[in-house]
């Protein structure tokens, strides 16, 4: 019995142990798609509206009745003082696109080398550096408001003078990296996933049709947020609210058109339905009458056929009576 007490309880920690060792193995490749995500496209960076949010780069996701749709890039809170964001990146293998999960860690991991942009470049991340609790942020690569934010400093030497892509997945004719030993050291610490208001951003983006590729051809109107459910703005960095009141306005006009559409179609089916019942009953009263003539006719028919039956002396007419002479 000691035993098998002390063997279940190294069990116990083993499983114990599994979700902070491998946290990152639970976020994997959530889901994944035959086709390659669009091209990454080249937005402005709104400015950062509060000390202490951190810049999650936009991406393409990907929804089964849809296709791919534009997530913008936002600043978000992270879930706790000293994690960094490791962005979420797509990666062929096996014939299909899948998707990893980004995740909040100490240190920056594997993104599948796509550059996502400020601070972001494929390797690493150069958009700031925790001190003291506070986040300070690298203005050469970060746009921030100095009205709310003033914990910064300027770093120019990250700013490589490299040949720029715009490929969204990692893998053969995409971004050609492997995991180095640093980053593969942060796929194993302690991670969290994306918060809650992480995924509500998504979300949103997903229930927006202007932001599906087959819609927009890889040029979303909404490029990047200044937070969750805050500005939208475009690829120039100027606020997005016509376009997207625009966009708004044509899904309405287009529900409207289809909901008149059925309506027009209901009303077709009905009055189609009042047209055959009208012949049918049309069609019945002909037969109706034509049963009542048939019956005229063989009612005379048989008046006729009674007279001829008759004696003749009954169908001649009397004499009359002239008296004795």
């Amino acid at each position: 019995m000691k035993k098998l007490a002390k063997v279940l309880f190294l069990v116990s920690i083993m499983y114990a142990a599994i979700p902070a060792t491998f946290a990152q193995v639970t976020v994997g490749v959530g889901i994944s798609a035959n086709i390659a995500p669009p091209e990454m496209p080249v937005y402005t960076q709104p400015a950062c509206p509060v000390d202490g949010y951190l810049w999650q780069p936009g991406y393409w996701a990907y929804s089964p009745n849809g296709g791919y749709y534009w997530v913008p890039g936002v600043w978000v809170a992270p879930p706790r003082p000293g994690y960094l964001w490791t962005p979420p990146y797509w990666g062929f293998a096996g014939g299909a696109y899948g998707f990893h999960g980004g995740y909040w860690g100490l240190h920056v991991g594997f993104y599948g080398g796509i550059n996502y942009g400020f601070g972001y470049g494929g390797e690493g991340f150069f958009g700031g550096r925790w001190d003291g609790g506070r986040f300070r942020y690298n203005t050469a690569v970060f746009n921030v408001d100095r009205r709310f934010v003033r914990n910064t400093y300027m770093d120019r030497t990250v700013i490589r003078n490299v040949t720029i892509n715009r490929y969204s997945f990692n893998g053969p004719g995409g971004a050609n990296r492997r995991p180095n030993p640093n980053e593969e050291a942060a796929m194993r610490e302690r991670h969290f996933n994306a918060t809650s208001r992480q995924m509500a951003h998504q979300q949103d983006a997903m229930r927006n049709r202007a932001q599906f590729a087959n819609v927009n051809h890889g040029h979303p109107g909404a490029m990047a947020m200044n937070r969750v459910s805050g500005r939208a703005f475009n690829e120039r960095g100027q606020v997005a609210a016509r376009q997207a009141a625009r966009s708004q306005q044509f899904q309405r006009n287009a529900q409207a058109q289809r909901n008149m559409q059925q309506r027009n179609n209901q009303q077709a089916q009905r009055n189609q339905g009042q047209r055959q019942n009208m012949q049918m009953q049309r069609n019945q009263a002909q037969r109706n009458q034509q049963q009542r003539q048939n019956m005229q006719q063989q009612r005379n028919q048989a008046q006729r056929a009674q007279q001829q039956r008759q004696p003749a002396q009954q169908r001649q007419p009397a004499r009359p009576h002239g008296g004795n002479r």
